[in-house]
């Protein structure tokens, strides 16, 4: 039998017995291989000599015990044995500190009881084969590589994630062409890491591409290469994109600016599996599997002239939809859990939390820049605070940035962009390397939004 047939091997470990026996139950209908324990003694001698997958664990075992405190300490003891297995943890006295300790402790996710069935097996259906791509050969080196690179995770716990993270289970080990799409910032290329990282193509090349900020004088050049001679400054010969690609996975993002004759010269390589570098006569025979993203409506574009609708079709064979951070605030927490555990150990900073009313303000921001903008949030509030919690000071988010202004659901979709576009500035007081940063988009590409919506007026050039 191979490996992906195997049933995902779980451990669960609760004091109660009757969830224990609910849990079992629940994961052995849904196909996984399940073992329980009731205390963080038999977890770990269970642990040091069976094979599993991931785990499912409780924070409290002593009776009118609700710290968490055996848990956090049982999860250190577990990583100590085996720093690559994941580890959920769940409890019914879930608090935002509890969150942000399990998660610095080295918790892969949390979930708090009572949990969804459906919910919890895609949460152990996702660690479980991160888990074994880990441990499979082909795959173990590309997978260090991203944690050496702290590669953003995909963390995710709210309902409108569920089909995200099953589609991402199913697709991941396919060859089909995915097309990513949802607003800036709300995790797109962390997707197309996570579905490399479960391909079988794990072991070689993820090249990045942002189409938007290509030149179209340029475009050839950086995807197919060039020889020497081929154009002026064509001193030596280039390896394209493409190239570098070959055998592994290349992601192109922002895919809708990328202009009708250029989508062309796209499309043929697509479709044969062929290219030539710029000025060659040669013809190369690439194998390479394609990811892409944008935050436009394809389709629409595709009706107005503006896209090709043969070159989508060839990049669709799946579509990936991202909900925006707004629709998902059950993850609000645990990603900010993420990023503070992340910038606490790039700053050497030693932050327990968030105060009560610095999570409400998280909870209550719209977040039009979605992750992205969390993230570099959580950055600056981590710098910032000299305190062990985060308070509303350390955010830096202005109640002007969420009141009293149009909300997302009368907006159009170029209604929306205009607004990011203009906060973005007014945040970083018309800095345009920083506003796009912010974004996710080239100075070329955000350049181009500001004179659609007449934004040229607030533009400052950075030294």
């Amino acid at each position: 039998m191979r490996a992906a047939e195997k049933p995902y091997r779980i451990l669960v470990a609760d004091d109660q017995a009757d969830v224990l026996e609910a849990l079992a139950m629940s994961l052995q209908a849904r196909g996984f291989d399940v073992e329980v324990a009731r205390s963080p003694q038999i977890v770990l001698e269970t642990l040091r000599v069976g094979q599993y997958e991931t785990l499912l664990l409780d924070l409290n075992y002593t009776r009118d015990t609700t710290s968490g405190q055996e848990g956090l300490k049982l999860i250190e003891r577990i990583l100590e044995i085996d720093k690559q297995i994941p580890v959920i943890v769940m409890t019914g006295w879930a608090t935002i500190d509890l969150a942000v300790q399990a998660m610095r402790r080295g918790a892969r996710d949390f979930l708090q009881k009572p949990w969804n069935d459906e919910e919890l097996a895609a949460k152990l259906r996702m660690s479980a084969d991160l888990y074994r791509a880990l441990q499979h050969g082909q795959r173990l080196e590309a997978e260090n590589r991203l944690i050496r690179s702290q590669a953003p995770r995909l963390i995710a716990n709210s309902s409108a994630m569920l089909p995200i993270i099953n589609m991402i289970s199913r697709v991941g080990s396919s060859e089909a062409n995915v097309l990513i799409t949802g607003e800036h910032g709300t995790g797109k290329e962390v997707v197309a890491q996570t579905l490399h990282a479960l391909s079988r193509r794990a072991d070689k090349p993820l090249v990045l591409v942002n189409t938007g900020g290509l030149p179209e004088g340029t475009f050839e050049s950086e995807l197919f290469g060039h020889v020497k001679g081929a154009f002026t400054d064509a001193t030596t010969d280039r390896v394209g994109r493409f190239e570098m690609a070959d055998q592994g996975t290349i992601f192109l993002d922002e895919i809708a600016n990328v202009p009708l004759r250029q989508q062309a010269k796209l499309l043929r390589v697509l479709e044969s599996g062929e290219m030539q570098r710029v000025g060659s006569s040669r013809t190369q025979t690439i194998n390479v599997r394609v990811l892409s993203a944008t935050n436009a409506d394809l389709r629409k574009a595709c009706a107005l002239g503006e896209f090709r609708e043969d070159l989508l079709f060839r990049l669709n064979t799946v579509q990936i939809k991202l909900p925006p951070l707004r629709e998902r605030p059950e993850d609000i927490p645990i990603l900010a859990a993420h990023f503070l555990k992340k910038y606490c150990e790039r700053y050497g900073k030693d932050v327990r939390g968030f105060k009560r009313d610095t999570m409400e303000q998280l909870l209550r921001y719209p977040w039009p820049g979605n992750v992205r903008e969390l993230d570099h949030t959580v950055e600056r509030a981590t710098i910032m605070c000299q305190e062990d919690l985060i308070g509303l000071s350390d955010l830096g988010l202005q109640s002007s940035d969420y009141t009293g202004g149009p909300t997302f659901d009368t907006m159009s979709l170029e209604d929306a962009e205009q607004l990011l576009i203009s906060k973005a500035l007014a945040r970083y007081k018309g800095n345009v390397k920083q506003a796009a940063q912010l974004l996710g988009l080239s100075r070329a590409s955000f350049y181009r939004r500001m004179e659609k919506y007449g934004l040229n007026a607030t533009r400052k050039e950075e030294h």
